[in-house]
């Protein structure tokens, strides 16, 4: 999936993980990949120092981990989480160009 790297995007997603009762810390730490999660607090720690880029990319690569209840999201929302879950993440230093999605 594809889309623009704003920090609309970035909102969007954290209103996901806030519907699916994850709460999202921008914290310092020494994290080997730039974010933490704690399952059982449901808890997603991102490294504050990340540009909204990085930490984007780190809420799309925690998504597939997390447990969501779909039934728990808006309209609007789970047919985002749906386009997110169907769509293939592109391996890191694909040169594939960028597109928008519906937001």
């Amino acid at each position: 999936m594809s889309f623009k790297y704003t920090a609309n995007t970035l909102k969007k997603l954290e209103q996901l993980f806030e519907e699916a009762k994850y709460i999202i810390r921008y914290e310092k730490g020494n994290f080997n990949s730039g974010y933490c999660v704690l399952e059982d607090r449901r808890v997603a720690v991102i490294n504050k120092f990340l540009s909204v880029e990085g930490r984007i990319n780190a809420l799309i690569e925690i998504l597939p981990t997390i447990d969501v209840n779909e039934q728990d999201l808006s309209g609007e929302m789970l047919k985002w989480y749906q386009q997110l879950k169907q769509a293939p993440i592109a391996p890191k230093g694909d040169d594939t160009v960028q597109s928008e999605i519906d937001i």
